[in-house]
């Protein structure tokens, strides 16, 4: 019993220090000062006005939509069949190349990003977009196949055989049986990739340029000279258009399915 207790005060600690600076960066949303300050002095919505009109925040937003969703159906493309390969492959060395695939997680972003920039950037001369799509791709690439090559793996290896038998070609196979059996890997790799494409950071500050920016990297240079509430509205808003995600994707495929 005592351990009880000592596990649910631990428990409200770790969710308190969760809770606390978001509650925090809400309130100072709502803040009437030209800087952010808490408590607040003042009720006001203007700062959530201004992420709206401020151009920069606007066509930020949109390039990081379409590197994010472009990056993603990329890596589902490429991820999907490599994920299928290295579940149903016995080849020597599978290992080895799982590795590989998963590596852009393991190294640094910020050395990501920087051997990109050396390389697509300096070296061959690859425009700003090409080259942070490039970039994105590496980042969302290590999520698909690790979550649709766990859905995979789960999956009963004689429902495939059974096509093959009953005259299904292998390829017919792979989308008629295959890949409705792992939708709900599909898209949990889809929201976990398409989330780390839009909030990268490391990759993004160095591939970004003149009138290529994505929004996490407009949001730092905004902070670097402004210290007014609109940087925490931006932050409200997206704490509320993950909670709309998570709540349509718990009516879809349900939470359970994030966990692959």
């Amino acid at each position: 019993m005592k351990k009880n207790k000592w596990l649910t005060a631990y428990a409200v600690v770790v969710f308190a220090f969760l809770m606390i600076p978001l509650a925090i960066i809400t309130v100072t949303a709502f803040g009437g000062g030209s800087a952010i300050t808490f408590p607040i002095d003042s009720v006001s919505l203007k700062w959530f006005a201004n992420v709206f009109t401020t151009k920069s925040f606007r066509s930020s937003f949109l390039t990081s939509l379409e590197i994010a969703l472009l990056a993603t159906l990329i890596a589902l493309l490429v991820g999907v069949p490599a994920a299928y390969a290295l579940a149903r492959s016995g080849m020597k060395g599978k290992q080895l190349l799982r590795s590989v695939f998963l590596s852009p997680t393991i190294v640094p972003g910020i050395v990501v990003g920087f051997i990109l920039y050396q390389f697509l950037i300096l070296t061959f001369r690859i425009p700003v977009f090409a080259s942070l799509l490039a970039g994105h791709f590496m980042v969302t690439l290590p999520y698909v196949i690790r979550v649709v090559g766990s859905a995979m793996e789960q999956l009963d290896v004689s429902v495939e055989e059974a096509a093959w038998s009953l005259g299904c070609p292998k390829g017919k196979a792979f989308f008629k049986v295959v890949l409705p059996n792992v939708t709900s890997g599909i898209s949990s790799a889809f929201m976990l990739a398409f989330i780390n494409s839009f909030n990268n950071i490391p990759v993004s500050m160095f591939l970004t340029g003149p009138g290529v920016s994505t929004f996490p990297a407009t949001l730092m240079n905004y902070i670097e000279y402004s210290y007014d509430p609109t940087v925490s509205a931006v932050s409200v808003l997206l704490m509320a258009a993950t909670v709309v995600i998570m709540v349509i994707v718990d009516k879809t495929l349900g939470v359970a399915s994030l966990a692959g």
